[in-house]
């Protein structure tokens, strides 16, 4: 199967957080950004607006939102909330720090990424649920254009990592910095075998 190489695909990762998240599991949880998060969409807005951007996507979570709806007003474009492109679901994790969960459950952290088919957090997601909801957004996407989305370091990864061929073990190393973005890589080796 021939990989896509009419569009080019940029995979944004949202601004820094507040200060107070810091040691803090927030996947899922709906979080503000810090001062500079916020400087730095602003400046990713004006970067990337600069850029014919045809189709632009958040996960609906306010940090991703905000720098979409930052670009759409500079762009004149629609921002498309998709939530498949929405961070991991810790479950009962969300919003404990994660000294306490460490202390609770030790080596187990580690799970998420060593056993990516089977272990969940409670009432959380695994992290092939993660990868299989952000390659149902990513399969969906136009044939053509400049696709921009705002999301977060999970998804982003997952992608990266799936299309590379990585095992969710390297997918961490693919987590842009926050307000970075990536160029998502099409002719990778998996690329072929993540399309439909």
């Amino acid at each position: 199967m021939s990989v896509n190489t009419g569009r080019r695909v940029l995979l944004v990762r949202h601004g820094s957080v507040a200060t107070c998240y810091d040691g803090v599991c927030y996947g899922r949880s709906d979080v503000e950004l810090s001062d500079d998060g916020w400087q730095q969409s602003r400046a990713l807005a004006q970067e990337l607006a600069a850029l014919p951007i045809t189709h632009l996507f958040h996960s609906g979570l306010v940090r991703a939102r905000s720098l979409a709806e930052l670009i759409a007003t500079e762009r004149g474009i629609a921002a498309t909330l998709d939530p498949r492109l929405a961070e991991f679901n810790f479950g009962q994790w969300e919003l404990r720090r994660w000294q306490a969960i460490f202390e609770e459950v030790g080596d187990a952290l580690a799970e998420v990424v060593k056993a990516p088919e089977t272990f969940r957090p409670p009432s959380g997601e695994t992290a092939h649920e993660l990868r299989d909801r952000v390659l149902g957004w990513y399969r969906e996407l136009p044939a053509k254009g400049l696709i921009v989305a705002v999301a977060h370091g999970g998804p982003i990864a997952a992608l990266r990592g799936t299309l590379a061929g990585a095992s969710a073990s390297q997918w961490p190393a693919l987590i842009p910095l926050h307000g970075q973005w990536v160029e998502l890589d099409e002719t990778a080796t998996g690329a072929a075998a993540a399309l439909p």
